[in-house]
């Protein structure tokens, strides 16, 4: 059976790796600004999962969150750091997913610079809040899929392509590897 991408005239798969992976992690990360983020991925089961803001990508693709001492996430990237993250940045393009290893640590100068007067909703005493911890999430791949030009564009290319009758999908998707 023959794939769609076949279909079409342009090339729609772009892995990426080092920088052009990270740059792809960034932008997807910065539109969506939430995920799923799901624990206990390693050990065959669905996982627990949840919303999470990322606070920060930097420059070496790792994702920081903010939670709880008490809560959940934390007890069960403690029992396996293995997780997976799942990003939507609108309604038809940029998907992201990722699997990484999660670490906790109290590190006081990352909270500082990470906090925002909203986290107060759930760390009452502000950023001085003791529960206050910080996750760190180190991708080891993932997959993205994009559009190329903008939602326009791909707009565009969909209602003139189902007009002529061939595909002309202005997608991109491909491997990232930080």
């Amino acid at each position: 059976m023959d794939s769609i991408n076949r279909q079409q005239p342009e090339d729609n798969r772009d892995d990426l790796r080092g920088a052009d992976a990270v740059g792809r992690i960034r932008a997807l990360v910065k539109e969506a600004e939430t995920c799923f983020f799901c624990t206990a991925v390693s050990v065959g089961d669905s996982g627990a999962t949840r919303p999470m803001s990322v606070q920060e990508v930097d420059d070496q693709g790792h994702l920081w969150f903010l939670s709880a001492s008490d809560s959940h996430k934390n007890r069960e990237i403690a029992e396996v750091p293995s997780v997976r993250l799942f990003f939507q940045a609108s309604e038809h393009a940029g998907f992201l997913a990722l699997t990484g290893q999660a670490a906790v640590s109290h590190d006081r100068k990352k909270i500082k610079k990470l906090w925002k007067p909203v986290l107060k909703t759930w760390f009452t005493e502000g950023e001085d809040d003791p529960r206050i911890t910080v996750i760190r999430v180190a991708p080891s791949g993932g997959y993205y899929w994009d559009n190329k030009h903008g939602a326009a564009i791909a707009g565009v290319k969909m209602l003139i392509g189902a007009a002529i009758g061939k595909t002309l999908d202005d997608s991109i998707e491909g491997r990232v590897a930080p």
